[in-house]
């Protein structure tokens, strides 16, 4: 007979907490949400689990906005900026939970490597940030200003259903990967930005 998988990676969202504009704080015990994205991310998991029937270690990786230079939401965004009219996207207290795209790997293989590590685990950076500081940030690193707001109506007849992770975001923490040992090399915005976008380069 061959050999079965003894790990399975489902790769799933911090959509799973719904939708949020208040400071309210999630980690890897919270509970769905009960929006359209959170039953389409808690069905998704509910299947990826049924892997454990077959005797595999299941991890279903939670991923946040991943902060690379190539493609993704600052592939829209930086344009923008290097054209001085970037700015926050609507109202801009919502919460952003990022991850730099090394620290998705490092968590990834983290996640293999390491049989103490399984059920739920937040790929995001231990410091979330709101929109109105995300893009503030954003606009140190390229060298711009942060001026220009994109109204939430015009992002949700752009990108439709996709506008909700972008106009409501939650606070997502990633609690279990730091119970287990995972150190982050970019914890925080500035130093994230800066490595993929800083004048430097």
């Amino acid at each position: 007979a061959k050999k079965r998988p003894s790990v399975f990676l489902c790769a799933s969202a911090v959509g799973y907490y719904g939708g949020h504009l208040d400071d309210r704080e999630f980690d890897e015990e919270s509970e769905a949400g009960s929006d359209f994205l959170a039953e389409v991310v808690r069905q998704w998991e509910a299947e990826a689990e049924r892997a454990t029937e077959l005797g595999a270690r299941v991890v279903r990786l939670r991923i946040g906005l991943v902060l690379g230079d190539q493609g993704g939401m600052l592939g829209k965004m930086v344009p923008a900026f290097r054209m001085f009219v970037g700015g926050p996207v609507g109202q801009g207290g919502q919460c952003m939970s990022w991850v730099h795209i090394d620290d998705t790997v490092g968590l990834i293989l983290f996640a293999l490597e390491h049989p103490e590590v399984s059920g739920p685990l937040n790929l995001t950076a231990p410091e979330p940030a709101t929109m109105d500081e995300f893009s503030r940030q954003l606009g140190k690193a390229l060298g711009r200003p942060s001026l220009f707001r994109v109204p939430s109506p015009l992002v949700k007849l752009a990108l439709g259903e996709a506008s909700q992770p972008v106009l409501t975001g939650q606070k997502a923490l990633p609690r279990a990967a730091l119970r287990l040992g995972y150190r982050f090399q970019y914890p925080a915005l500035a130093g994230a930005l800066e490595d993929l976008f800083g004048r430097r380069r």
